[in-house]
């Protein structure tokens, strides 16, 4: 029997000193967070990043990362190999990924041409790339879909988010994204549970829409479960063959 292959996601955000890559911008903070089988794992990815100039006023207004906190960080090209072992094989999970992945793969190409030769690296060569933004304008057509907007659409709670953070923002997307999907539990381990889920780990419920502490249970009466196994017969007839037969 084949083992079962876990699903790695990684939940990722930046923040930049500017909009523009054309500008001169870069990447100043990345923040990751790992999701395995729709379980959070705790193995997070964070770092703040040297790039070597001030953020536009805008920039900073927003995410309140100053030149002078950077200065003592290192530079993208240092990070970038435990970066990228660390993302490998997931599917990166981005909240308007063109943005992200613009800036991310414009650092590659300067680290290439710093540490590989001339050899080009892109993010999209480690792993595959999903955007959680053109999910939501599927789900809700016509409404608004930032993180901030999904965040009340689905009661999650975000109030401790006065400025942008890559890794803040990662978390909240994590949690938007589970309720999207289905609202699975997620399963935190414990600082000190040394990947022992059944020692220290804490259930984490995503928050849905209303409250869902008691839950009814219905179960189907005697003339339901008759009209819902002549419903089955009429299938197999009509196909011949089904998987429940």
């Amino acid at each position: 029997m084949s083992e079962k292959k876990l699903l790695r996601q990684v939940f990722l955000d930046t923040e930049t000193t500017g909009i523009e890559i054309r500008e001169g911008n870069r990447i100043i903070e990345i923040g990751c967070v790992e999701m395995i089988d729709r379980k959070l794992t705790g193995n997070n990815y964070h770092q703040y990043i040297n790039a070597g100039r001030d953020s536009e006023e805008g920039a900073l207004n927003v995410h309140g990362i100053t030149t002078e906190f950077l200065a003592d960080k290192p530079p993208f090209e240092d990070i970038a190999p435990a970066f990228l072992e660390y993302i490998k094989g997931a599917e990166l999970i981005i909240h308007n990924a063109p943005f992200d992945i613009g800036f991310l793969n414009h650092e590659l190409v300067l680290y290439s041409g710093q540490k590989l030769a001339g050899k080009e690296v892109k993010i999209e060569d480690y792993c595959s790339i999903n955007d959680s933004l053109v999910m939501a304008r599927q789900m809700h057509p016509g409404q608004r879909n930032s993180l901030d907007a999904l965040c009340k659409r689905y009661e999650i709670n975000n109030e401790h988010r006065e400025l942008h953070g890559a890794l803040l923002d990662s978390e909240i997307l994590a949690d938007v994204y589970l309720a999207m999907t289905g609202g699975q539990t997620a399963l935190l381990l414990g600082e000190n549970s040394e990947g022992d889920a059944s020692s220290s780990a804490g259930l984490v419920f995503n928050r849905l829409p209303g409250d869902h502490t008691k839950l009814p249970v219905i179960t189907a009466d005697a003339e339901e479960i008759d009209a819902h196994q002549k419903y089955l017969n009429e299938i197999q007839e009509a196909s011949g063959k089904t998987l429940w037969h």
